[in-house]
């Protein structure tokens, strides 16, 4: 585990597609297709890489002079593009903004990271795609980050960096088979009944066994308190199957409940009746 690191120094889909990058089979769809694309940076792109970042989850509204008026802060910029869709020009909420010193690149990596801009708030990172080897953009299953309701997030950047394995100790008799390792008794329990027989005593409590017998007896004894409950309730004229009883009980109490509510509904009405043709009758 030395060699561990929050963020990835090279690009698998497979791991970046694990909290802990310890997977070893892909989770989703979007994982397995990462793992079969096959794809080559766009040769197109002029600038340095290591001096472009990569700025994302931008508003749509914003526009290249605001965003050259918000990273111009940092240093002098050599290039700005916003990325935009071919057919209907708007923007798809990401840009690249390459400066001209690497000092300047460190400083806005690190101020304009959650910097709120159109209401929107930024996430600044360096350019994955002709830095980080085995890359694979998002639209092909890959990428970094992202969001929860996806149900697709990849860890190893900036955003979402790999959480450090948990180091398991290793399992006391392992190599036994699961059913034989975790079944009732155990292999504690045996050695402790091949000690007492070698001792020429019988399995007791101080063995972590129960005996039989007075299972057995308990038992018994709770069956003959339950019939001994049942005489009694007989003597008393009453047994188990009485329920109906009680139950017409409740049944008629409800009943008079509703009656008695219904009486007093009724007397309020005369009541009111008589109250406002008092008038009336003088």
């Amino acid at each position: 585990m030395n060699e561990w690191s929050p963020v990835a120094k090279v690009y698998d889909p497979l791991k970046a597609g694990s909290i802990d990058g310890t997977d070893v089979e892909p989770h989703d769809r979007a994982v397995w297709r990462a793992m079969q694309a096959r794809y080559r940076p766009n040769k197109g792109v002029c600038g340095d890489p290591l001096l472009t970042l990569f700025v994302a989850r931008l508003n749509q509204h914003t526009s290249e002079e605001k965003l050259h008026q918000v990273f111009s802060k940092y240093g002098d910029i050599q290039n700005l593009r916003l990325v935009r869709d071919a057919v209907t020009g708007v923007s798809k909420g990401y840009a690249f903004v390459e400066y001209k010193e690497e000092r300047a690149v460190t400083s806005a990596r690190r101020d304009a990271n959650k910097l709120v801009v159109d209401q929107h708030e930024l996430f600044v990172d360096f350019e994955q795609e002709r830095t980080l080897k085995g890359w694979i953009p998002r639209r092909l299953g890959g990428g970094l980050g992202g969001r929860k309701e996806s149900g697709q997030l990849r860890f190893g950047g900036r955003d979402r960096p790999f959480r450090k394995p948990i180091n398991l100790p290793p399992i006391f008799m392992q190599d036994r088979p699961a059913e034989r390792r975790w079944e009732r008794g155990g292999e504690r329990e045996r050695e402790d009944w091949s000690k007492d027989r070698h001792r020429g005593t019988s399995p007791g409590r101080d063995s972590g066994y129960v005996d039989r017998r007075e299972e057995r007896e308990r038992g018994v004894g709770r069956r003959e308190d339950q019939d001994r409950g049942a005489e009694r309730r007989e003597e008393r004229g009453w047994s188990h199957r009485d329920k109906d009883y009680y139950r017409d009980r409740r049944d008629d109490r409800r009943q008079r409940d509703d009656r008695f509510e219904k009486d007093s509904k009724r007397r309020k009405d005369d009541k009111h009746y008589l109250e406002k043709h008092r008038d009336d009758r003088r």
